[in-house]
């Protein structure tokens, strides 16, 4: 995923030098650099096959110094877009990696994080889930504890989320366990280095809040059924996450509390941060239908805000309109609302002051959007609300309209 932005800024460098010196080479003819680009990375393509050749004759097909170079030549191909012969050559670097310095050896990684993304690219994504298990397996034990292997297990983490979200694979709760640990050990690596109260805490934090609500979420959507399990999970591992299931809210609230110390900690308790995060624990608290618990939250969060000079003025804002939840990146069950211009489907609803969803009904007439417009209108009903306050009080909003933009799948 490494961008090409350098590439292009040095491009348009040489040619605003080139603009700044053409007086003084008008008199001489322009030079046609048509296929200079394409002709100096052949050249270099070519130099580099030539190098891994010359080490191969020298030392073997085998050698030490030979991944490094393959590296380097599938970071070429591969900013070429030449990703099918980028993804043989990582390949044959960590199968070279493996011999010269073992099954786990970190020398390997940048080779795998290359075949990786070559194999994104060509859509291989399970592929792409092996080499990921694989990675972490590298990484887990070649790296020592600290920031880079934190950093290298959130990495980890959000692959699992995503292939969890596209449906790769299987949606069982393997992936969500997997996600709970990654993140887990990454936290525990950097408060063992950074201490409980280091802001470096909060991404892995966030991303077990994040993993909490999944677990929430498959926990509504399958109650009754075990059927998601694969027959490798283990009975160990089943009853672990059934133990965080039953345990769902409180681990929860547990993790944003952790969040919201170290925000209030660092930035005070009157700070954005530090109120977000209080509003986050509300929201937790409405998701599991603790109503009360989120109004004295939320209540809090109000008045955490009062002393602020310009607390007149961020205070009505606060919660001045319903937020379906979760309001959480990566989480929300409802597209981004547009403008009534730029939708084909328009709802009109309400949300009373529980945060539940009435009198919805639907304003557009495009016929064709039926299908998608029925499906959208079953999960909005479905959708929990943080209510909107006033004075304090969480209260019910009418006449809510929003637009949608969504692609007909009929």
């Amino acid at each position: 995923m490494r961008p090409t932005a350098a590439k292009a800024a040095v491009q348009r460098l040489l040619l605003t030098l080139a603009i700044n010196c053409s007086a003084a080479l008008a008199e001489e003819p322009a030079a046609d650099t048509s296929g200079t680009a394409s002709d100096n990375a052949a050249i270099e393509e070519r130099s580099m096959r030539n190098t891994i050749s010359e080490i191969e004759s020298r030392h073997g097909a085998y050698a030490a110094d030979l991944p490094e170079q393959i590296l380097s030549l599938g970071l070429m191909l591969q900013a070429q877009g030449r990703h099918g012969e980028a993804l043989a050559t990582f390949k044959r670097g960590v199968h070279l990696a493996r011999i010269n310095n073992g099954l786990y050896s970190v020398n390997q990684i940048p080779l795998l994080q290359g075949e990786i993304k070559s194999a994104i690219a060509l859509g291989e994504y399970g592929q792409v889930d092996q080499l990921q298990e694989y990675l972490f397996r590298v990484q887990q034990r070649g790296m020592p504890a600290g920031e880079a292997r934190a950093n290298a297990l959130m990495q980890q983490a959000t692959w699992q989320f995503n292939a969890y979200q596209l449906g790769l694979g299987t949606n069982s709760p393997e992936r969500l366990l997997t996600m709970w640990d990654l993140y887990r050990l990454a936290w525990n690596d950097l408060n063992n280095s950074d201490g409980e109260n280091s802001p470096k805490l909060l991404p892995p934090l966030y991303g077990l809040h994040r993993t909490q609500y999944l677990i929430s979420r498959y926990q509504a959507a399958a109650e009754n059924s075990d059927s998601h399990f694969s027959s490798n999970f283990g009975n160990s591992n089943a009853n672990r996450f059934y133990a965080y299931r039953a345990q769902n809210y409180d681990l929860g609230r547990n993790v944003i509390l952790a969040i919201y110390n170290i925000q209030r900690d660092n930035r005070g308790a009157s700070s954005n941060e530090a109120i977000e995060a209080l509003v986050s624990l509300g929201d937790w608290a409405m998701w599991h239908d603790k109503r009360d618990d989120a109004t004295q939250i939320y209540q809090h969060a109000l008045a955490e805000l009062a002393p602020r000079d310009d607390a007149q003025e961020q205070g009505p804002a606060l919660l001045a309109e319903p937020v379906p939840l979760p309001d959480m990146n990566g989480l929300r069950s409802l597209p981004p609302p547009v403008t009534p211009e730029q939708g084909n489907i328009l709802l009109e609803f309400g949300v009373d002051g529980r945060g539940k969803v009435v009198d919805l009904i639907r304003l557009d007439s495009n016929a064709e959007m039926d299908p998608t417009a029925i499906r959208l209108m079953r999960v909005l009903r479905g959708t929990k609300f943080r209510p909107r306050f006033e004075s304090g009080e969480p209260v019910a909003t009418d006449k809510l309209v929003r637009a949608y933009d969504i692609k007909s799948s009929e």
